[in-house]
């Protein structure tokens, strides 16, 4: 038996990156996050799915993505937390961004 696949899984290539990720989470969690554990924290749009945010941000910081993890939080906002691999520093990032 096959699975049906969401249509919400499909990545779209007309889709930006600043029309999925709203901003970067600022707090001492999130900057605690960059520094220890190479993670960095976006809060993103409510349709955005794993693949999706996976994909716009290699893209978007030619960088390689180990993982992403979405969370929806007690504020109504989702959440993205995006593990960056071992031979990137998310703090390179950060700084990009002004996080850091």
């Amino acid at each position: 038996m096959q699975k049906a696949i969401p249509e919400s899984s499909a990545v779209s290539t007309t889709v930006k990156f600043n029309d999925v990720f709203l901003h970067p989470l600022v707090s001492e969690k999130a900057v605690d996050m960059i520094e220890k554990e190479n993670k960095i924290t976006f809060i993103v749009k409510k349709d955005a799915d794993k693949a999706l945010v996976k994909k716009l941000f290699e893209e978007e910081f030619k960088v390689k993505v180990d993982s992403t993890n979405i969370i929806n939080d007690m504020k109504g906002r989702k959440k993205a937390i995006i593990k960056v691999n071992k031979q990137y520093k998310a703090s390179d990032i950060a700084m990009k961004l002004g996080i850091i």
